[in-house]
């Protein structure tokens, strides 16, 4: 294959990977509400959502590894809780909320069924697609995924030469953090750990003659290619929700806005096609999701066909549980467990990305250990017991805004590793 089709080919994988129907709903809708600040809370999203991902593709291009290996470092014991942990968020949040999406913006507006009945019929066919492995799934994604960013493309260039570029006031005390954790609802970094292998293993075996470096090269060539139309899409999603700031009501919901913008620019039968194929999207995503943790237990109780078929079960009765409640209700108790275990994943992307001289066993652990005690407060501020820290996190730098981990982190990555070079010295 020629080297530039190989490119290409790699970076529509990667972008494939990220751009899943869920993170259509939020760019849009943090648009409409940050008004003049569109651009910051847009770097902020950007930020979470597309540069720490691919981070994470390099990371495991680095590793040529799974996703125990980006704990290892740490412990064997922390790095096998840790993938337990972001298996169990990615199959009871992320995947029924690809229910809960397919049934608000294809099902609700065409026929008077309740949440329940979508997600019945919708994880009953993600099981047989799961037991029964299809190369369909695979077909469809190489479709879908062109012709929804067709027509988000057509969407947002429409928008911007049919409105003013005329902003509203900002709805968020603190646009630049509320980009960030808007980005952590998409799980992109979470999914770069957990499915980023797949793409590695792949190469791998695409490109049998091709040395560690250049395989390295190839993926980070892609990784970039994919980022920037990552940025494009996000930014210019954010941009034409703040455009449209006096076309709906300041309580409108992401899948109503999502819906209204597509409508406004394409009309009806267009948003009914966008519609179909974003939930189509929501099941190949699902299927991938259960279908990879069951691998995951399969692989973790010894290749056994059993606890592939039980875990299987449980995700889609998970799945069906928490599908028949309301995006917004899932992404709301989504967020305590982001604001915990995503600052731990960012930290163990950068580190297994910087060189090795710069993250030792020590260097991972300790900060590791300082980013664990320092989303804490963060934590308790989304299950309402933030009033018992309040006065601690006025002490903590960015702590306000989200971010208190992040000074702390660098600080113990900066003193271990000077420690351990005085030490040598």
């Amino acid at each position: 294959m020629h080297q530039t089709k190989k490119i290409l080919v790699t970076t529509f994988a990667v972008f494939s990977l990220f751009f899943g129907a869920g993170n259509l709903i939020f760019p849009p809708l943090l648009g409409y509400q940050s008004g003049e600040m569109w651009w910051l809370v847009a770097i902020g999203f950007c930020l979470s959502a597309v540069l720490i991902p691919i981070f994470g593709i390099l990371a495991h291009a680095k590793l040529q590894g799974t996703i125990f290996d980006f704990g290892k470092k740490v412990s064997p014991k922390f790095s096998l809780v840790y993938s337990i942990l972001i298996y169990a968020i990615s199959i009871s949040l992320p995947s029924p909320r690809t229910a809960s999406v397919t049934h608000e913006i294809a099902i609700q507006p065409f026929f008077n069924f309740d949440y329940i009945i979508t997600s019945i019929c919708y994880f009953s066919l993600v099981f047989i697609f799961v037991i029964n492995r299809s190369k369909i799934l695979n077909i469809l994604g190489k479709l879908l995924t062109p012709a929804i960013i067709l027509i988000l493309l057509i969407v947002i260039s429409i928008t911007l030469f049919s409105f003013d570029l005329s902003f509203g006031e900002t709805l968020f005390a603190n646009p630049f953090s509320n980009g960030i954790r808007e980005g952590y609802q998409t799980f992109d970094a979470i999914g770069a750990v957990v499915v980023g292998g797949v793409i590695i293993v792949s190469i791998n075996l695409s490109e049998k003659g091709a040395s560690y470096e250049e395989k390295k090269d190839l993926i980070r060539k892609a990784g970039f290619l994919a980022g920037i139309a990552l940025l494009l899409i996000y930014t210019g999603l954010i941009l034409t929700g703040a455009v449209m700031h006096k076309e709906f009501s300041p309580d409108v919901t992401r899948i109503a806005l999502l819906n209204g913008v597509s409508t406004k620019a394409l009309g009806n039968n267009a948003n009914l096609i966008l519609s179909i194929l974003v939930s189509l999207a929501c099941f190949t995503t699902a299927v991938g999701i259960v279908a990879g943790t069951a691998d995951f237990m399969k692989h973790l109780f010894k290749e056994s066909n059993k606890a592939y078929l039980i875990t299987a079960i449980s995700g889609c009765v998970l799945g069906v549980v928490m599908g028949q409640f309301d995006v917004n209700y899932i992404i709301t108790i989504a967020l305590p467990a982001l604001m915990f275990i995503y600052p731990i994943t960012i930290v163990l992307i950068l580190l297994n990305v910087a060189p090795d001289k710069f993250a030792s066993a020590k260097v991972f652990r300790v900060v590791i250990v300082i980013t664990m005690l320092f989303s804490i407060p963060d934590f308790l501020d989304t299950v309402g017991l933030g009033n018992y820290i309040s006065t601690l996190k006025n002490y903590i730098p960015f702590a306000k805004q989200s971010m208190g981990w992040v000074l702390p982190a660098f600080i113990g990555f900066v003193a271990t590793n000077l420690t351990q070079r005085f030490n040598h010295e």
